[in-house]
């Protein structure tokens, strides 16, 4: 999944393993302070068996060009990506009565 295209309308275009151009939707971008590393959540809006929609997260370097996404690879890293998508995916109601 090196190989990307960016448009303005939050999209970005991806090769996948099997060398077939996927559009995928930006979810949303992260710069952590703690690991100086710039995250990206992003979904091809496709389903898994369940019918929940599948979300990726990468890393990645915003200043390039043409960014490589890169593997997260600890533990802490995917808890703080799973906790901002789980206070996005909140409705709005619940965040207010949660506070």
């Amino acid at each position: 999944m090196n190989n990307q295209e960016q448009t303005q309308d939050n999209t970005f275009t991806i090769v996948n393993d099997e060398g077939k151009e996927v559009k995928c939707e930006i979810l949303f971008t992260y710069e952590d302070e703690k690991t100086k590393k710039n995250y990206i959540a992003y979904t091809d809006n496709t389903t898994d068996e369940d019918g929940n929609t599948k979300v990726y997260a990468s890393i990645f370097n915003p200043n390039e060009e043409n960014p490589v996404l890169l593997p997260i690879e600890t533990e802490e890293e995917w808890k703080l990506i799973e906790g901002i998508l789980n206070s996005l995916s909140q409705p709005e109601e619940n965040k207010e009565t949660a506070e």
